[in-house]
């Protein structure tokens, strides 16, 4: 059964060698995230992950752009805030980087505010989110809108380079486990990202989507964005996890978390729960640790353990529907050259979707039936 494994290059100033502890020269730039995104290359990965957060970091468009050039064969999932820009021109942007990348992107959906602005109330904010993907997807699948909504209310034909990037919107990939997320979800989404969870919580939640898309006539794909440690022996890696936070201060390790937009949201709450309810070592569950949660917002748990073990936890999330793996670890491009000598070549796997030829309202048939940001 394959799978499509991802690495993320750490665009939002989230890359340590102990964590919570700032070191300038793992601090996010052009140069030291290319040269996460060539190891990745190199490596084997089918996708990479680019995060964008608007304080921290760089924006994941411009640098989308900047690295397509370079990639020969992986492809890029570049998250895209849905709050921060105009979706006609996010649409020629999506487009223009998907025809440098000869049809290999891969979109992120992030539901979120305008900077700056007075926050909407979540409801609100996911049917902003669902009005602008519907914009998107009709014109990246070179169709004009004529939408009257609660928020856009616009005439307008494709841009051209829709059409010259192949015709065909690339994949959304999103996550977020409020009602709301997974209703928007349900309707507009084509890979539905999921945070660490126990094997009971990733269970529960793929059974709900895959009734809720049901409901609306469509399937989904499933994904799971972790952190990963793998060593040679277990022993070895839960060194390096307590190594990981042997220099943290939690004073600063709840201000890296405070940084963040989504620190209210239910996934975070989630994550949080994991975090509290674990053993005393910090694992919620066997090989599942949730110590990196302590300084960082968002997915908050690794799969720690020898490559036998990660490539175990890793099928068993298989076993369960996912189909798609986001993983990342700490420093970002030492841990991406770790996991791809131990543990990738003994996956089967690959991309997702080959040329990035989304679905649209319904999944290929090699699918399986049917946040989250980063």
């Amino acid at each position: 059964m394959s799978a499509e494994v991802s690495w993320f290059s750490a665009l939002c100033d989230d890359d340590y060698e102990f964590l919570g502890v700032a070191d300038p020269a793992l601090q996010s730039s052009w140069e030291h995230c290319r040269n996460i995104a060539l190891t990745a290359e190199s490596a084997g990965y089918d996708n990479l992950l680019l995060p964008s957060g608007y304080a921290m970091g760089i924006d994941s468009i411009a640098f989308a752009a900047a690295i397509a050039p370079q990639l020969r064969r992986m492809q890029l999932l570049v998250a895209a805030r849905m709050g921060e820009m105009w979706p006609p021109q996010l649409a020629r942007q999506i487009a223009t980087i998907n025809q440098m990348l000869g049809g290999r992107l891969t979109v992120n959906i992030i539901s979120s505010d305008i900077p700056g602005e007075e926050k909407l109330e979540s409801a609100a904010r996911y049917r902003r989110t669902l009005e602008i993907m519907r914009i998107l997807r009709d014109l990246l699948d070179g169709k004009g809108v004529d939408m009257r909504g609660e928020f856009f209310s616009l005439t307008l034909d494709p841009p051209r380079i829709a059409s010259a990037a192949g015709g065909t919107c690339p994949p959304f990939y999103f996550g977020g486990i409020s009602e709301n997320a997974r209703e928007v979800a349900a309707q507009a989404a084509d890979v539905f990202l999921m945070w660490p969870d126990t094997m009971d919580g990733v269970a529960s939640v793929i059974a709900d989507m895959r009734e809720r898309a049901a409901r609306h006539g469509r399937t989904l794909r499933f994904g799971y964005r972790a952190h990963v440690i793998v060593r040679e022996t277990e022993t070895e890696a839960r060194a390096a996890a307590r190594r990981l936070l042997s220099r943290l201060d939690d004073d600063e390790g709840a201000k890296i978390i405070a940084r963040s937009l989504d620190t209210r949201s239910a996934g975070v709450a989630r994550q949080n729960e994991l975090r509290d309810t674990s053993d005393d070592e910090g694992f919620i569950e066997e090989g599942l640790w949730t110590g990196i949660g302590r300084a960082r917002s968002g997915a908050g748990a690794a799969i720690v353990g020898d490559p036998d073990q990660v490539l175990a936890k890793l099928q068993a999330y298989q076993d369960l529907g996912m189909e798609a793996f986001i993983l990342s670890g700490y420093p970002h491009q030492a841990e991406a050259d770790l996991f791809a000598r131990h543990v990738l070549p003994k996956l089967d796997h690959g991309p997702l979707f080959p040329g990035s030829t989304a679905p649209g309202s319904t999944a290929p048939e090699s699918a399986a039936p049917g946040r989250q940001g980063a």
